[in-house]
């Protein structure tokens, strides 16, 4: 965006950053160019939101190995508002641009989309540095531009929009490695997938419908409910109700609410595959005697490789499967996003796009 004319005290924001472009030219240095990003400029574990800033950032510097990615569409994720309670994020590395997700155009003017996950494979990073998702180490994509290892930089199918795409890298991600490789179905077996109208409970009704699975939902709100129905669910219940049948496998990202329900929803020998815990990580009945004595499976499930969001792009563009939006917003109406994404009345996916 460049340096803009907001008045701050006696000094505007363009004198601030003229003077900041005059010491680097003085001393040698490279120029960075500020832009407008959404950032944790605080952490708050009780009023996440209080935390997030919208404003000008130092825009990313060239490294070897990496790319530079314009930004056209970012979507949010849950693990924003956890970055904002300093869950993965630490004081000390504020502030961070927010974000995991989005697509864009790189350096040579191609149309790509981007791996969530730093150093995967030790791409882009030091020999002994851990894997990471963007905005625990490394600034985000809500802003005009990101920086990732070049390895976590994937073609965007042409069938598919930006902010399709962009809904793609975390959620959908997650679904399809939750369903697909870790519960491990196939078509024609059943599935429960608790709290619809989050980004993965969404993918996985659409995910699980175009596989051939027997998809079962709940949620509180009646909407929502609807909505799963009309996702391809055979049935969507309140949370807790009896299923007319028992499932070979549990999406669950709700935690300690609907937990005591996933457990008592499998069949002998199926299995829960979790990946969240918005209610909490704590449920008041673990149902252990169950799980042991039906030989339940729990399998803890984290985003996705890089591979598999190759077959997730190259699955929407063949199938016609599209990511469901609940909202698109300008960047510069980030806080909106964030707080309907904290309400939970969302269904789907909130995207922001720049341009």
């Amino acid at each position: 965006m460049g340096c803009g004319l907001r008045r701050t005290g006696a000094v505007t924001q363009e004198g601030m950053c003229h003077s900041a472009v005059q010491f680097r030219q003085l001393h040698g240095a490279p120029i960075v160019e500020p832009m407008f990003a959404a950032y944790a400029a605080r952490i708050d574990r009780d009023q996440p939101l209080s935390g997030l800033e919208l404003g000008e950032r130092p825009a990313p510097e060239a490294r070897p190995g990496w790319s530079t990615i314009t930004v056209r569409a970012a979507s949010l994720n849950h693990h924003d508002l956890w970055s904002l309670r300093g869950v993965g994020l630490p004081e000390e590395r504020l502030p961070m641009i927010l974000g995991c997700d989005a697509a864009g155009i790189d350096e040579d003017g191609n149309e790509v989309v981007l791996h969530s996950v730093i150093g995967q494979t030790g791409h882009g990073v030091g020999p002994k540095e851990p894997r990471s998702i963007l905005t625990e180490r490394y600034q985000g994509t809500f802003a005009e531009q990101v920086a990732v290892p070049t390895w976590n930089v994937l073609p965007k199918p042409k069938e598919l929009s930006f902010a399709e795409a962009a809904c793609l890298p975390t959620a959908w991600l997650t679904a399809y490695r939750m369903l697909f490789t870790n519960a491990g179905v196939r078509p024609g077996d059943s599935v429960l997938v608790q709290g619809a109208g989050g980004g993965v409970a969404t993918a996985a009704i659409v995910l699980g419908k175009a596989a051939g699975l027997r998809v079962f939902a709940t949620s509180r709100d009646e909407a929502k409910r609807k909505r799963a129905l009309e996702l391809g669910a055979v049935e969507a219940v309140e949370p807790g109700a009896r299923l007319p049948q028992r499932v070979d496998a549990v999406i669950e990202t709700v935690g300690a609410a609907t937990w005591s329900h996933s457990v008592k929803s499998l069949r002998p020998g199926g299995t829960i595959v979790i990946s969240g815990a918005t209610s909490g990580d704590r449920p008041s009945h673990a149902e252990l005697t169950r799980i042991f004595f039906l030989e339940l499976k729990v399998v803890g499930s984290t985003m996705g490789t890089k591979e598999e969001l190759e077959d997730l792009l190259s699955f929407c563009a063949a199938t016609g499967v599209r990511p469901v939006i609940d909202e698109v917003l300008p960047l510069d109406r980030a806080r909106e996003g964030f707080e309907r994404l904290e309400s939970g009345d969302q269904f789907g996916k909130i995207v922001l796009t720049n341009g």
